[in-house]
């Protein structure tokens, strides 16, 4: 089992927008960075905890908890010329870029980036660390217990949606 932390603009995609869609999944796509995509190819299996985190926004902060709820596969907005993610040097048949789904678990007590900077548990956190930016990064499984007991979110509420 593995824990990410992914990052969205909530006027893209928010936690909100997650619950409210069919099946409370959705793709996760735009990617455009090389260490965050291959962790999405090589490092996430379905099933791994996401704290699902709304950036660049008036209050920063881990909005919901989902999962990994597939394997990856070639994010489409790389083919899409009018798009926003286009990358002409994508093909269909060498994608540059890949997606995976991710599924909705519980919304549980929205916690800010302040609030994160002051649990002395999540200080080696890479999040917290200076000059990161990237929009996915890995998490130990005891920050991970932290935050879910900061949101209020149970842990066997995450269990009993990976089964």
């Amino acid at each position: 089992m593995r824990y990410w932390l992914m990052k969205s603009e909530p006027d893209e995609v928010s936690f909100d927008d997650v619950l409210a869609a069919p099946g409370r999944t959705v793709a996760w796509f735009g990617v455009r960075n090389y260490q965050a995509r291959n962790f999405m190819r090589d490092g996430m299996l379905v099933g791994d905890g996401v704290l699902f985190y709304h950036s660049s926004c008036a209050v920063p902060g881990v909005a919901g908890i989902a999962r990994v709820a597939s394997t990856p596969y070639p994010d489409a907005s790389q083919f899409d010329k009018d798009g926003k993610y286009f990358d002409p040097k994508a093909t269909p048949e060498q994608p540059r870029w890949i997606s995976v789904d991710v599924q909705a678990v519980a919304a549980g007590r929205y916690l800010p980036l302040t609030e994160m900077r002051t649990v002395p548990e999540l200080d080696d956190m890479v999040l917290l660390q200076k000059g990161s930016r990237l929009s996915i990064s890995p998490v130990t499984a005891g920050q991970w217990q932290r935050i879910l007991a900061l949101t209020g979110v149970p842990a066997a509420a995450f269990a009993s949606a990976r089964d």
